[in-house]
């Protein structure tokens, strides 16, 4: 099923027209003495449709190609500046502004500055009976009566928080006011609260709203937010942000029945009152994250003292440290992002932490979970198959890949039954992660023990004498050309066959006399290592380096 970006059936509340030139709409009489104070309306976009701006915040009602109507004392009483209200409106690809100017109210300053999209001023309303203007009334009477239905939301929805509820009651809260089902999501999409039947969650999982991990895809349906079609249902998205930082999804769907841009309205009022809730469980939980990350930083540096006492102040934040335990250690990749969110994040490693901290408490409820400036730290039991849970945890977290998710690297160390050990376990972690980030890239996971000789050119401090020995034992194989690349390849397949010719020749499918030509040149390069295990050695070794330190790959 394909979605369809701010479909909204309720459409019949704004004039639909067939595609007209802005000038000619301008010119038909609908505005009372129209003045054009900004824009172009020769290159304007052609008009399909005429809405009214009754609202400071009009987002729901947006749609291209939109004449929008509205007055100055509505836009003096927006909640932004006017530059970010003109950017939203050209963002939407509107056609045009119409502002009525109303007697003792001026114009916003600023209005006319670098706008893409031509603004008209008119002294008086649109002129009632005009063609163009059936529906604009109907529109108007529905924005204040979700002005109204917003209002009583709000009252119910605040009570809740008032009584201490948190986003499972909210959720609850709106799914029984706007009669339907809910979900609260990270900004991501993953679900972390959800109100409704069964059979409603089920139609959701039927659509493309979800992925197959079970995530809103925030990434495909215009940045999550907004009214989207399915057939013939639909859901309605909004952000859940406070001061400035985006923290999730409220979802609303209910299959049956028609969902218009007044119940997005509504839904994206209901999401500022969940914001309450994230300002209050954040103010709480920073206190009680900073003694958790002091008491780990502690812990990986040796300094936690007596291993009972460890295990004891371990268990009053719910950990369990009395066991054989791993730690793994994980990393956002550094990725070039030009383009940043809006509203903002919260730092990736926040982000990251949390989603950690719900895919690991559903398999190991005693593993602490923690955020520290860089990177995130856990440590959990060791069970009969621990790479395998590893990799289930990263699969939860990483979800399809999509909505913007930051690639990370994790490390993995051995196991250990004693808190005096955390700090070889973290060093192990760390090395893993780093040497296995340049040996495989991003969303690489590797465990200490499978780094073989990598572990050994880890500790090589003089990084330059390794680049320097690679250089000099592969000569022009280290050359930044595709030619060099193809014969690296095909000596590293030569010395993990232990120069078997054919077994070559048949994983790089070559012909046995073409790979044979092949060696002939290699050893005219490097020297005849097909008869000295010294040589292969060094050159085994000299490959690994490139491949850990990137020279030329």
């Amino acid at each position: 099923m394909k979605a369809s970006p701010k479909a909204d059936s309720g459409c019949s509340h704004h004039a639909i027209v067939a595609p007209t030139p802005f000038v000619d709409v301008v010119a038909s009489g609908l505005l009372d003495a129209p003045a054009v104070i900004a824009g172009d309306v020769a290159t304007a976009r052609d008009v399909t449709g005429i809405a009214v701006m009754m609202l400071p915040e009009i987002g729901p009602w947006l749609r291209p190609n939109q004449l929008l109507v509205t007055s100055t004392t509505v836009l003096r009483r927006l909640g932004g500046t006017i530059g970010d209200f003109t950017a939203r409106l050209a963002r939407n690809e509107i056609a045009g502004l119409v502002v009525r100017l109303d007697e003792g109210c001026a114009l916003p300053d600023g209005i006319a500055d670098a706008v893409a999209f031509p603004i008209v001023t008119t002294p008086g309303d649109i002129v009632a009976g005009h063609e163009l203007a059936h529906g604009l009334a109907e529109m108007a009477k529905t924005q204040v009566d979700s002005v109204l239905r917003a209002d009583h939301l709000r009252r119910g929805l605040l009570e809740i928080v008032m009584a201490g509820g948190g986003h499972k009651a909210l959720a609850d809260g709106v799914a029984q006011s706007l009669g339907g089902a809910v979900l609260i999501t990270t900004p991501d999409g993953r679900q972390t609260c959800r109100s409704g039947t069964d059979a409603d969650f089920c139609w959701l999982a039927s659509t493309a709203a979800l992925d197959p991990t079970g995530r809103v895809r925030t990434d495909s349906l215009d940045g999550g937010l907004g009214l989207h079609r399915f057939d013939d249902e639909y859901v309605a998205i909004a952000a859940i942000s406070a001061n400035g930082i985006d923290h999730g999804r409220l979802v609303l769907f209910c299959p049956g029945r028609t969902l218009t841009s007044a119940d997005l309205y509504l839904v994206e009022q209901a999401a500022t009152v969940c914001a309450l809730v994230v300002s209050r469980e954040l103010a709480v939980s920073a206190v009680e994250e900073k003694h958790r990350a002091n008491f780990v930083r502690d812990l990986l540096r040796g300094r936690g003292g007596d291993p009972e006492q460890v295990i004891v102040h371990a268990q009053m934040f719910g950990w369990n440290l009395d066991r054989p335990m791993v730690v793994v250690a994980v990393e956002p990749d550094v990725v070039d992002d030009d383009a940043p969110p809006a509203p903002a994040r919260l730092p990736v490693v926040e982000r990251q932490a949390r989603a950690f901290v719900g895919a690991v408490a559903g398999r190991d409820p005693g593993a602490a979970v923690t955020a520290l400036a860089t990177e995130i730290v856990i440590i959990m039991g060791e069970g009969s198959d621990t790479m395998t849970l590893v990799h289930e945890l990263v699969a939860q977290v990483r979800g399809a890949g999509g909505g913007g998710r930051r690639p990370f690297g994790v490390g993995v160390s051995r196991a250990a039954s004693s808190t005096a050990d955390l700090p070889a376990l973290y060093g192990q972690a760390r090395t893993a992660l780093e040497v296995g980030r340049k040996i495989s890239g991003a969303w690489a996971v590797t465990h200490f023990d499978d780094l073989g000789v990598y572990r050994l050119l880890s500790l090589v401090e003089d990084t330059d004498e390794l680049e320097s020995f690679a250089r000099e034992t592969l000569k022009e194989l280290t050359d930044d050309t595709a030619e060099a690349q193809d014969m690296r390849r095909t000596l590293e397949v030569l010395l993990a066959t232990n120069i078997n010719i054919a077994e070559t020749a048949r994983q790089l499918h070559f012909h046995y006399n073409t790979l044979r030509y092949r060696v002939a040149k290699l050893e005219k390069m490097l020297g005849l290592f097909t008869a000295h295990p010294e040589l292969r050695l060094d050159l085994s070794l000299a490959l690994k380096i490139i491949a850990m330190r990137g020279i030329n790959s």
